[in-house]
């Protein structure tokens, strides 16, 4: 490279080499004066303007705009989250309870789905980001919303089937009401066990009479268990009406049902007797509703006419006697 410098004396331009050497020397300082110029600006840009750079800006202004996103994300699911809690206890106690059906738990409710590595995609944000949160919570709630669906589904199912529920409660008395020929020994709620003496709750009513007298299914429904017992109940049925209905029928001599098998109100279940633990003949009869265990003379009236049970009865075996190829069982345990 050639520089031309003016020669005073002469008043005329000479050339002089420029050495290497100076030429980078010349183009490093050049390079160290631009940074310091660089990192000069960014201190007072930043430090004392207290401004941010146009890549941290644009960042921001985006998180911003995420930030408000999520918020208003948050404040629908906040609606979201009253109805669903709102349909939640309308479901248990109204819908569910009319028809006699069990509360869901809040322990199914909540559940989760899936396998443990569900939310592995959010290991990576701390516990307090707002989108993790925000995530968590979308998540929880559409597993809430899939449970209540399917809870108004079932409820939607019996509710089809509603008229058969006045069938299905048993409000009858599992014996024909004729006084000549029982006699309540025992009603429910605590007594003096007639074998230890000791106070304790009896859970049914004790109908005395003799041995092989008819007992009929006080409402429609299916047989849920046939079985003998034989320091207990004895020869025992019981009987699934649905709604949160069951009802037990013990100390039976003779069983005519067998498990699995549709009963309707006024079918022949058994005979009366003295089987199991029983200091005498009679009928022991429980009144079950959603797992626990009722007054039975809650549900029928003893004054009922002799006359109209026995229609009663009469009409259905009249429809069994339609019924083609209809089997029998009777089933004996002593």
């Amino acid at each position: 490279m050639r520089k031309y410098i003016l020669n005073p004396e002469t008043l005329l331009y000479e050339i002089k080499e420029v050495s290497l050497r100076s030429k980078l020397l010349k183009g490093l300082l050049l390079v160290a004066g631009s940074l310091a110029l660089s990192v000069l600006y960014l201190w007072v840009f930043t430090s004392v303007f207290g401004m941010d750079l146009p890549k941290t800006a644009l960042l921001k202004a985006e998180k911003a705009r995420w930030d408000a996103k999520i918020s208003l994300m948050n404040s629908r699911l906040d609606r979201y989250e009253s109805n669903l809690d709102e349909l939640q206890i309308r479901d248990d106690d109204i819908y569910r309870s009319i028809y006699g059906m069990n509360e869901i738990p809040m322990s199914v409710r909540t559940a989760g789905i899936g396998g443990v590595d569900r939310y592995s995609y959010l290991d990576g944000l701390e516990s307090s980001n707002s989108l993790k949160n925000t995530l968590l919570r979308l998540d929880r709630i559409t597993r809430m919303t899939y449970v209540q669906s399917k809870s108004f589904d079932e409820v939607a199912a019996v509710s089809r089937r509603a008229g058969d529920m006045v069938s299905c409660i048993p409000a009858v008395p599992p014996i024909i009401p004729d006084p000549s020929k029982y006699t309540l020994t025992s009603p429910f709620g605590y007594r003096s066990d007639p074998f230890t003496g000791n106070s304790k709750l009896h859970t049914g009513v004790d109908l005395a009479m003799k041995p092989g007298n008819p007992v009929y299914a006080t409402g429609d429904g299916v047989v849920e268990a046939v079985a003998f017992d034989f320091f207990g109940y004895g020869n025992c049925v019981d009987i699934d009406h649905g709604f949160g209905y069951k009802t037990r029928y013990a100390h039976l001599d003779r069983m005519t049902v067998i498990e699995g098998m549709k009963v309707k109100r006024g079918d022949k279940i058994g005979e009366s007797g003295q089987s199991g633990r029983a200091s005498g003949p009679h009928l022991h009869y429980e009144v079950f509703y959603k797992g626990e265990r009722v007054n039975p003379m809650n549900y029928f009236d003893l004054s009922m006419s002799k006359q109209e049970y026995i229609a009663m009865v009469e009409s259905r075996n009249a429809e069994k006697d339609d019924t083609p190829q209809r089997r029998s069982f009777t089933v004996t345990r002593r």
